[in-house]
């Protein structure tokens, strides 16, 4: 089966697949916006569905890693570039939803209620640190910054996960309504959690503490 699925992981036609399938979210809600299928409110639908996709493929591009080594499927991280820029690419929609079909592209507005609102801030300010990850998520930007400091600056998604699950959090608590929030938290602290543990700096300190060898 493992030797099956690494296979299906080479074959050419994988990365095509992947942005066919990172595309339908975005095809479903374009046909349903042109066609009334999204409800009595078709804008709060965009703006929500658009930051729940972002969600959802954070979560896919953080487990990358784990289930790299995990399920010793190096064929995985050809995979990673590409869902970190559909997250950015669904991020991105969701704040342009928000500021054309809520805020009207008003922008002296949009400052007040990024300024006003603590989950908007919440969720602008993980925008913010997922761009230079985006702008730097191509092999030119690493030669440039150097592997290093590429991987420190790209260490912010850790961040933007805590960000992003405090902004679904706020949003959420007017209705109080945490039963999604609690399932993106707890995926969110899994990944991050295995990150830490399995990083050298966290081995160096238990192997200073004699915990490990």
């Amino acid at each position: 089966m493992n030797v099956a699925l690494r296979t299906a992981l080479q074959h050419s036609s994988a990365k095509p697949v992947l942005w066919l399938l990172g595309l339908a979210p975005f095809a479903w809600l374009v046909w349903g916006a042109a066609n009334d299928a999204l409800g009595a409110n078709p804008a709060e639908y965009l703006i929500r569905a658009t930051g729940d996709w972002t969600l959802r493929l954070l979560c896919i591009t953080l487990a990358v890693t784990p289930l790299r080594v995990t399920l010793g499927l190096p064929e995985l991280l050809r995979f990673r570039r590409v869902l970190g820029l559909f997250t950015y690419f669904y991020v991105a929609l969701h704040l342009l939803c928000y500021s054309w079909l809520d805020m009207g592209f008003e922008w002296g507005d949009i400052a007040a209620d990024i300024a006003k609102r603590t989950f908007i801030l919440v969720g602008f300010g993980a925008f913010v640190l997922l761009t230079p990850l985006a702008l730097t998520s191509f092999n030119r930007a690493i030669r440039w910054l150097g592997v290093k400091r590429w991987q420190w600056l790209h260490r912010l998604v850790y961040a933007v996960a805590v960000l992003a699950v405090l902004h679904f959090f706020w949003m959420r608590a007017g209705k109080s309504d945490f039963a999604e929030v609690f399932v993106y938290a707890a995926v969110l602290f899994v990944l991050l959690a295995w990150r830490v543990v399995h990083s050298s700096t966290w081995r160096h300190l238990l192997r200073s503490v004699g915990v490990t060898r």
